[in-house]
């Protein structure tokens, strides 16, 4: 893909309903650049040199009236709408560039060895939000073969704590763990390294007395328990976020509370992951603006989301997102948003034929009883 800048058709040699719809891009990428109302002369100047002025107002007030402009003021220039950014976006669908050096970029990013999937995952979507200038979220399938590594120990208060496991893949999982008696830092060591004899990574610990020893198992089993029945029951996938704080360069989210409305998605995971399943739903790269958010954001949030499905060997495993402003640089987001997918694929097909891993889709537990069901009629 390369960079490419819009370029107004002739307008005069346009039958006049392609000239206005000329007109309506041209005003709607301009505003894009430009960040505030666009007027007759400003757009005149800006390619439609062959129009007058006059001409280029009377399409304004027809396009007022047909939804896709509106006014701060009387006096004052056009701003596009929801449903103008919705035009836009469809005109320039499968025109999708990435700048110079920012395919390498997000190359490198994959450019990463080892079996930490989930943490390479992770790094990419933060160089796909920095180049982007935008928030991403990405649903992740569960990767199979995924071994505890390491374990971390914190206490909350005198009694609580906090259970932390680090996988092979880079997963971070926590818990929330109540204790029956006050614990001292000290033993909470102790009892990490306890965790790891169990997992055979070490050496047996010695506790103070039977009583600490007896408190350590009971951790030990709550915490893997709890761990066993997470990781066999998937019944919904994880959703990684990155570059929320790229939001505030935004003009649109300067307002305290325009921010939160927009900010609201990322907080409800639900939600998201709506959108990324509609996203490989359509198996497209798929795209809401404004609006057609509702009911993921509060009306007039004026933002838009631009998804994308990633596959794995050929299989749709996930979506990976971007929130941002209706004022998005969409040639720019379809762009960036195609490499990504395409290495994202590329990079954890390579991963699962290198260690000998696979992956699942979370299901459902109607689902679960429908796959039992089923494998028993096969058998039968």
């Amino acid at each position: 893909m390369k960079s490419a800048t819009f370029k107004s058709l002739p307008a005069r040699k346009l039958p006049k309903t392609d000239r206005e719809h000329a007109v309506l891009l041209g005003l709607v990428e301009l505003y894009m650049k430009m960040n505030r109302p666009i007027g007759s002369q400003t757009l005149q100047e800006n390619g439609f040199e062959s129009l007058s002025t006059a001409t280029i107002r009377n399409y304004f007030g027809k396009m007022e009236q047909q939804g896709y402009l509106k006014q701060q003021h009387t006096s004052g220039g056009r701003i596009p709408t929801g449903k103008a950014f919705r035009l836009f976006a469809d005109h320039v669908r499968h025109q999708g560039i990435v700048e110079k050096g920012q395919e390498e970029i997000l190359a490198k990013a994959f450019d990463r060895e080892g079996r930490e999937v989930a943490d390479a995952i992770s790094r990419a979507a933060e160089a796909l939000s920095e180049e982007a200038k935008c928030a991403v979220f990405i649903s992740m399938p569960r990767f199979d073969q995924d071994f505890i590594q390491d374990v971390r120990l914190v206490s909350l208060d005198a009694m609580k704590l906090l259970s932390v496991l680090i996988t092979d893949f880079g997963l971070v999982r926590t818990e929330t763990i109540y204790l029956d008696a006050p614990v001292s830092v000290s033993f909470l060591r102790t009892a990490e390294e306890y965790f790891l004899w169990r997992m055979n990574k070490g050496e047996k610990p010695l506790f103070a007395n039977e009583t600490e020893a007896k408190m350590a198992q009971r951790i030990y089993n709550e915490v893997m328990v709890r761990h066993v029945v997470g990781y066999a029951n998937f019944s919904a996938e994880e959703v990684v976020r990155s570059g929320l704080s790229k939001l505030l360069s935004y003009q649109e989210f300067n307002d305290a509370a325009a921010l939160a409305r927009s900010l609201s998605l990322l907080e409800d995971e639900a939600q998201m992951r709506n959108l990324l399943r509609e996203c490989c739903r359509q198996n497209d790269l798929t795209s809401w603006i404004g609006d057609e958010l509702c009911p993921y954001v509060p009306p007039e949030s004026e933002c838009s989301v631009i998804a994308i499905p990633y596959r794995i060997n050929q299989t749709i495993a996930g979506a990976v997102a971007i929130l941002g402003p209706m004022r998005l640089a969409y040639r720019n987001i379809f762009g960036l948003l195609q490499v990504f997918s395409e290495q994202l694929s590329r990079k954890l097909t390579e991963s699962l034929y290198k260690f000998k891993i696979t992956f699942r889709q979370p299901q459902s537990g109607m689902e679960k009883q429908i796959q039992h069901e089923t494998n028993l009629l096969e058998k039968k």
